[in-house]
């Protein structure tokens, strides 16, 4: 059984400003190690699936870096998307390209900026995803044990009881999905024991990822088949004004939530979807004071700060819990507890006008 890996290249990181940018995203920069994280989750991959079968999808800007950035994936297989809208249009678009070379292949959606400690129990779920996707008209996703009460992740519930077995792998029936919750909630979550972290990555045959759609997503479906159709005739002008018309949603409130036959499994993998600033305190070494820090740095009297500072001597004195990230034009300061509103930053900045500081 091939696997084809859709790798999902899309996003704009803002939340890692200012050192992620519009041009230069976060799956574009080396934050979790000396590579950058997109090219940490193809040579993830590679023990299992080949080049031949590893796409990716992103816009043309984006797609420019991929080039240069992974030179060994051949060029058919980098699909630009004509504009930026969500998850789902972009998986609509992709797995249409897949579905059109061969209907049976089995799809692994993957996002390009996530870290995995475990690669090979990584892997040994995603060849059993595979074969329960293979196996039946079943979507399939992972499920990550929550470490504790989040409110930036979605959560999944599921039926405990009877799960199906696939290459020696438990995969349960999702009940629902469930959107960020308050704090409160996701205490009573972690309380119930059947709510699992949605990690984003999820696991299809392209003709049952259609048939899905038509099933249970009609409008998205609409546009399935006049993707299907541009694609048939290489009628780019014609791909372009779909993505003009097609909604911005996600492929969760799109699909997911609503689609009956989908199948957890468990993302015991040690997963991070890197997606705040303070999340790096937990991979980057920490000194005996718990801060984390990417710069030549004297320390005072400071515990548990991060910093991202690599071309100035940086000192810290009396500070605690600190996030400080200094770029060429742009300097970030912010308390850990508060670095979900980085996205307003970006987005205060964007009404501003200032472009270039983003």
């Amino acid at each position: 059984m091939d696997i084809i890996a859709l790798i999902m290249a899309g996003g704009t990181g803002t939340r890692f400003w200012p050192l992620s940018r519009i041009k230069k995203p976060k799956q574009f920069l080396p934050i979790i190690s000396n590579r950058t994280m997109i090219e940490e989750t193809v040579s993830r991959l590679l023990p299992l699936i080949a080049t031949c079968n590893i796409f990716t999808i992103a816009n043309s800007e984006h797609t420019k870096l991929i080039k240069e950035l992974l030179p060994e994936l051949p060029k058919e297989n980098l699909l630009v998307e004509p504009k930026g809208k969500n998850t789902a249009p972009s998986l609509i678009l992709a797995t249409a390209k897949i579905y059109l070379q061969n209907p049976e292949s089995v799809v692994a959606a993957l996002p390009a900026d996530h870290l995995i400690r475990d690669t090979s129990l990584f892997l040994k779920k995603l060849e059993a995803g595979a074969a329960a996707a293979s196996q039946g008209e079943y979507l399939i996703t992972f499920g990550i044990p929550p470490a504790h009460p989040s409110t930036g992740y979605g959560y999944i519930q599921f039926l405990t009881e009877n799960p199906l077995r696939f290459s020696g792998e438990k995969f349960y029936s999702v009940e629902r999905f469930k959107e960020k919750p308050d704090y409160e909630h996701a205490k009573s979550f972690l309380q119930a024991g059947n709510y699992f972290w949605n990690s984003g990555m999820f696991i299809w045959k392209a003709e049952v990822f259609a048939k899905k759609l038509k099933h249970y997503a009609p409008t998205m479906y609409m546009y399935w088949e006049k993707i299907l159709d541009a694609l048939n005739k290489n009628d780019i002008k014609k791909l372009e004004k779909i993505f003009d018309e097609i909604p911005s949603i996600s492929v969760d409130y799109a699909l997911m939530e609503k689609a009956k036959g989908v199948l957890m499994c468990e993302g015991n993998f040690g997963w991070s979807d890197v997606g705040v600033w303070s999340s790096l305190s937990e991979i980057w070494q920490k000194d005996n004071q718990g801060n984390a820090i990417r710069t030549e740095a004297i320390t005072i009297d400071s515990k548990n700060c991060l910093v991202h500072n690599p071309s100035k001597l940086t000192a810290l004195v009396g500070v605690k819990d600190l996030i400080v990230v200094d770029t060429e034009d742009a300097l970030l300061i912010c308390h850990k507890d508060q670095d979900q509103k980085v996205k307003e930053v970006f987005e205060k900045i964007k009404k501003k006008g200032k472009i270039d500081y983003l």
